[in-house]
């Protein structure tokens, strides 16, 4: 019998395309709906900073231990770095 070597898992998150229908896709309901009338509200010079804020709210949201994260820092325990958080999704 031959061992296989364990290679580690990738826990990176795909990232999300840089447009306003990915981004919108990948937002919950509500939220999707703040987005886009934030985006189609935007002056055209506001407009990237409006995607990139949304963008990062929802590659923050697809990280699996966000949900807790949020849960612990709310009681004051168990705290998550935004670093890791960050560490644990692909923002390519």
């Amino acid at each position: 019998m031959s061992a296989q070597p364990e290679t580690p898992r990738d826990r990176r998150m795909p990232g999300i395309p840089h447009t306003i229908n990915a981004i919108a896709d990948a937002l919950d309901g509500p939220d999707s709906t703040r987005f886009k009338a934030e985006v189609l509200a935007a002056e055209e010079a506001s407009v990237p900073g409006v995607m990139r804020r949304w963008w990062k709210t929802a590659m923050i949201n697809r990280v699996p231990e966000a949900a807790r994260s949020r849960a612990n820092a709310e009681r004051g325990n168990s705290l998550l770095s935004v670093d890791d958080l960050i560490a644990r999704i692909n923002i390519a």
